[in-house]
């Protein structure tokens, strides 16, 4: 997962893109970075940590022009490192490009491995510099023509904000995986991946960047593509349960309804006679909304965030995903002491941090805990650009729902089912993708185990 930005023609640019940033820190926080266009060169700042870390002290005359991307990056496929922070900036025959790319390549492996055949030299370990070399390479004269070809050779998920020349550009796959919307700025158009961004900006929302378009704004206007064979949208349903931030309209819903009426179906198929409906904060506090609505039973504000950690889920080490678990909660006493608890989250990914909040609730005087989760349970990889690639590490993939409930020590657990979570979506099934819970997968995935976390690590061990 990442965040992407972009905005074109505004004398604000490289600031506006690192206020954008901001917005979309809860998308990645690896590194950011930031590229500007100043009419005939790009320029690229970008550093390991959070925007504050790379940007908050940093005079921005480094990053002149009016045109501007941005991105902000946990790594899925390609380390953890600075050079392959994005975004990512390359000068080939058809002129520069920088480009920033929220996704994952199911087919990057085999594309980097036929380009290296053919002399390619690779900078970084991602899959996204497999788009930069596809366009340098292309035989096509025109950059847009060019572009295009390599769009055409690559399958999965890739939401695109790229600086070509003096253009902006935005590009969707044709399922959606990711989401991608275009503003307006007092006349300057604004690419980002969540409208959270254009609201901090004051931008208008216009429209979501359609799948399967490629949409060019340049000194003749705005025009769009529509190169990729039609293929059913199948958005991803866990941008709903979690990723995204809850006041951004995400697929055409905004996200905190949805969040509550997970919530509210949870309570119907899943009740249980309690004292307490706390939720886990940040990301399960809307569905703990909708089952304490619908249940009846009083919502209470038993553990408290401490918002100066990250986001436990997309921290890229295992180590420092246990120390944020440890670092994140405090439970409040006084109102969880002898009661039974309805603990609510939005999802069970490894496990590990939902048994430290178990403890953590029960240690505090509870005398029951139930784990209610406003998903199905998560069994498959996703290779999409989610980071939970392998099926050893979920723990739904691995036990039964009695040793799942042992092993975070809940007095009862119980999930949403996938009907539940696709009607409060306002789906059908089949409208989105939900392949890491157990759904098909839109896009045929044949790459070896692991490929799609260290994809082309194997030419640097």
């Amino acid at each position: 997962m990442c965040g992407i930005f972009g905005i074109y023609r505004h004398s604000e640019a490289a600031n506006l893109a690192v206020h954008g940033l901001y917005a979309l820190q809860h998308r990645g926080q690896e590194s950011a970075g930031v590229a500007t266009c100043d009419g005939s060169h790009l320029h690229l700042v970008k550093g390991m940590g959070l925007v504050s870390e790379v940007f908050g002290n940093r005079d921005l005359s480094d990053l002149p022009g009016d045109s501007s991307i941005g991105h902000v990056r946990y790594s899925t496929s390609g380390s953890s490192h600075v050079r392959n922070a994005g975004p990512i900036l390359a000068t080939t025959q058809h002129g520069e490009m920088a480009l920033a790319h929220n996704g994952n390549l199911v087919n990057g492996l085999g594309l980097h491995e036929e380009l290296e055949k053919q002399g390619a030299i690779f900078a970084t370990t991602t899959d996204s510099e497999v788009i930069l070399h596809l366009f340098a390479r292309s035989s096509q004269a025109d950059p847009v023509d060019a572009l295009v070809d390599s769009l055409l050779r690559l399958k999965g998920a890739f939401s695109l904000v790229m600086l070509m020349g003096n253009s902006l550009v935005a590009v969707r796959d044709p399922w959606g995986f990711r989401p991608l919307v275009l503003g307006d700025l007092a006349g300057s158009p604004v690419l980002a991946s969540e409208t959270c961004a254009l609201d901090l900006l004051k931008a208008d929302y216009v429209r979501e960047i359609r799948p399967g378009e490629v949409l060019i704004i340049s000194e003749n206007g705005v025009r769009s593509l529509f190169p990729f064979p039609k293929i059913a949208q199948v958005p991803c349903i866990f941008e709903y349960v979690y990723f995204a931030r809850p006041d951004s309209d995400l697929f055409g819903r905004v996200v905190f309804p949805v969040r509550v009426a997970m919530g509210r179906k949870l309570a119907r198929e899943r009740p249980v006679e309690a004292d307490a409906v706390v939720p886990v904060p940040d990301s399960g506090v809307p569905a703990a909304i909708g089952y304490s609505e619908e249940s009846g039973i009083p919502l209470l504000w038993g553990l408290i965030r401490n918002h100066y950690v990250g986001r436990t889920f997309i921290a890229p080490r295992q180590s420092v995903r246990d120390m944020s678990a440890r670092l994140k909660l405090n439970p409040v006493r006084y109102l969880l002491q002898g009661k039974r608890v309805v603990l609510v989250d939005d999802s069970l990914v490894r496990g590990t941090t939902s048994r430290k909040i178990v403890r953590l609730v029960r240690e505090a005087g509870a005398s029951e805990v139930h784990l209610r989760l406003s998903s199905p349970p998560i069994v498959n990889p996703c290779v999409y650009g989610i980071d939970t690639p392998e099926r050893s590490e979920l723990v739904a993939a691995n036990m039964d729902l009695a040793s799942i409930c042992a092993f975070v020590e809940a007095d009862s657990i119980g999930y949403l089912s996938p009907e539940g979570m696709h009607e409060a979506a306002g789906l059908r099934m089949g409208q989105a993708c939900h392949a890491c819970m157990g759904g098909e997968y839109p896009v045929r995935w044949t790459e070896p185990k692991g490929a799609q976390r260290l994809l082309f690590e194997k030419t640097h061990r």
